[in-house]
């Protein structure tokens, strides 16, 4: 996203997937649904999803196939992931902060991202174990069905 798009008034969206708390054998999340809920933010302007080197070859196929940019890291993904939504937001790269996630952990990127003005979004791949915090964090929740 440039300069012009900003101009036009489009909303530019980070889209940021906790790999390991989200794709788990208990729920069914379908990559095209996350990438559809980003979009009706406005445009997505990062979509990523973040993996530990034990990620199945198909996720990371199934992901790179619909759009989304996989990072792999060594062992929990937790800090790179905040780290990039936190940059995002720094940077001004989005004005709409989606994070995918059960975990409470990410509270701060949307309470950080909220500061500087952003619209933040806490998506729950389901009922379980979801992080009402993290709900009770964002401006909006989605929790999948």
């Amino acid at each position: 996203m440039g300069l012009f798009d900003r101009l036009r008034g489009e909303t530019r969206v980070g889209i940021f997937v906790d790999g390991p708390n989200v794709f788990r054998a208990e729920f069914d999340v379908d990559l095209d649904e996350l990438r559809a809920l980003a979009g009706d933010e406005g445009t997505i302007a990062v979509a990523r999803v973040y993996v530990d080197e034990n990620a199945s070859g198909g996720l990371i196929q199934a992901a790179e196939a619909r759009g989304f940019e996989v990072v792999t890291t060594s062992g929990d993904v937790d800090v790179k992931l905040a780290v990039d939504a936190v940059e995002a937001a720094v940077d001004e790269q989005v004005d709409t902060v989606v994070v995918v996630s059960r975990d409470t952990d990410f509270k701060p990127v949307l309470e950080t991202a909220a500061k500087r003005g952003l619209h933040t979004v806490a998506v729950a791949p389901g009922t379980h174990g979801r992080s009402d915090a993290l709900r009770n964090a964002a401006h909006d929740e989605i929790t999948l069905e």
